[in-house]
């Protein structure tokens, strides 16, 4: 089993940033890592995927703005979001498949305001 804790969300005016935290129970050193974002009444969807060697795949909406970063000493992986905008408003969680079985986070909430 994996626990993952997501921090770092907030209230932040459009034009702003936030880097969002994710720190993982275990090692995650081996694992592709994910950021995906919902809002109510939509499915979740992706942000964007890190391997351990740091290679990365994003949103195609996305590329540009947000960037994501991992620690594997820290077990931490990172979501940089820049240049926001009214429509980055939701619910953010971190993802790792363990052994076959995804895991999340309980998800950082991300406002932000016009």
């Amino acid at each position: 089993q994996v626990q993952l804790v997501e921090s770092g969300g907030g209230l932040v005016q459009a034009g702003g940033s936030l880097r969002l935290s994710c720190r993982a129970s275990r090692s995650i050193f081996g694992y592709r890592m994910g950021w995906f974002r919902q809002v109510p009444g939509s499915e979740r969807e992706l942000v964007a995927t890190i391997t351990t060697g740091g290679n990365t795949n994003y949103a195609d909406s996305l590329k540009g703005r947000f960037a994501i970063s991992r620690d594997n000493a820290r077990n931490t992986v990172y979501l940089q979001m820049n240049s926001l905008k009214f429509d980055d408003t939701a619910v953010y969680y971190c993802n790792i498949n363990f052994n076959s079985v995804n895991y999340w986070g309980q998800g950082t909430q991300v406002t932000v305001s016009s």
